[in-house]
């Protein structure tokens, strides 16, 4: 039985990651340096430094969310990462060459007009919610369902707000530290863009974007490839169009009230939305889950004895913590991905039970076991090893 299962089923994905990485790691350099040109180096560093603190309760709620199935941390660096330094980049090449074409065919400040309204909103929407179009078109064994989508979305998303904002923050910190503003009203759009992109937006870009991953969880759960396209195209369409509504009322409204009327009657609701839409569905994996696992304890696939603890999310906690006093990082490590590789199981056993899979349903279940089987074996080799050490 062990040497059937020595190797992670991760392990043959390595390779592709890491080029991934430099990839989009080279591409995040080159933004820097474009931005760099535009605000200067101490710029870009106090940048770097404000949008970190804006984005890590962007991520640490999307984490929070994901806490059933925990994805793979490699997974979700891979998708900041695609926001960050290939969707980001990539929409900035956009605008330039929207701008342009605008200029020659409908005249100078053409882009001012349908920036806002079309260029930014279909762009930028399109290259954040392609890290998940891309999961379900190349690895769909990866999505399960609507938290799934939700997640990636939203962690892609948080990444091209990161840079981003590295842009518009290291501005206007900059301008408003270096004394350069002497006029009262650039004092206080200054201040306003600070308090909005600090406060009101770090949500917003992953609440959008978000649209598209509920559309790919939609596409999941159904077996026509109508339905599919259409509840994928649905849901960039309704992310673009609330992206449009933003950024037209921003850079159009006579007045700042119309702006905080849509924030608090369309952009507050459609968070409080996702909310629970988000609570319904880790319930409905909850149910899934303890639902499951008799029948995978049945099969000889995990112990019998394990089905409480993986049963509860308190509990699963509550063991982690304890193989971590007595075992170690790396042992608890391995804990969190056995219980995530039974809950990835137990999920993909529901869906074939309610009919959303059947092409290739056997060999998906084949690979989960197997990943259940090695990192049980994983975690228990270190469990041991590093307790009797």
């Amino acid at each position: 039985m062990q040497g059937e299962f020595v190797r992670s089923p991760a392990q043959a994905r390595s390779r592709l990651t890491v080029v991934g990485l430099v990839v989009t790691a080279l591409g995040w350099l080159a933004t820097l340096g474009w931005i760099g040109r535009q605000i200067g180096v101490s710029g870009v560093l106090i940048g770097i430094l404000c949008a970190a603190v804006t984005i890590v309760p962007v991520l640490a709620a999307f984490r929070w969310v994901d806490r059933w199935e925990r994805e793979s941390p490699r997974r979700l660096l891979v998708a900041f990462c695609w926001g960050a330094g290939i969707a980001a980049p990539i929409a900035v090449a956009v605008l330039a060459g929207a701008t342009r074409l605008l200029d020659a065919t409908a005249g100078h400040g053409a882009i001012d007009r349908w920036g806002p309204m079309v260029v930014t909103p279909l762009s930028e929407e399109g290259l954040k919610g392609l890290f998940v179009v891309a999961l379900l078109v190349f690895r769909p064994r990866r999505v399960d369902g609507l938290i799934d989508g939700i997640v990636y979305a939203g962690v892609a998303t948080a990444g091209f707000a990161f840079t981003e904002n590295i842009l518009y923050l290291g501005r206007a910190v900059t301008e408003f530290l270096g004394g350069t503003l002497t006029d009262r009203d650039a004092i206080v759009k200054v201040v306003a863009s600070l308090g909005m992109r600090m406060v009101l937006l770090p949500f917003m870009h992953p609440v959008w974007t978000c649209l598209i991953g509920i559309g790919a969880g939609i596409a999941v759960a159904s077996r026509r490839v109508g339905v599919r396209i259409l509840a994928v195209l649905l849901g960039y369409l309704a992310a673009a169009g609330m992206h449009a509504l933003w950024d037209t009322t921003a850079l159009r409204a006579a007045s700042p009230t119309l702006l905080f009327k849509i924030y608090g009657f369309v952009m507050v609701p459609l968070f409080a939305g996702l909310i629970v839409l988000v609570v319904l569905a880790r319930r409905r994996q909850a149910r899934t889950v303890v639902a499951e696992l008799p029948g995978i304890a049945e099969a000889g696939w995990i112990l019998p004895d394990e089905v409480p603890l993986l049963a509860d999310l308190s509990r699963r906690r509550g063991l982690r913590a304890q193989v971590r006093r007595r075992s170690g990082r790396a042992a608890a490590r391995a804990v969190a991905d056995h219980q995530a590789a039974v809950s990835r199981l137990a999920l993909l056993r529901g869906r074939i039970a309610r009919g959303a899979v059947r092409d290739h349903a056997g060999a998906e279940q084949e690979e989960r076991v197997r990943a259940v089987v090695w990192t049980q074996e994983r975690a228990r080799e270190l469990s041991t090893a590093n307790a009797a050490g």
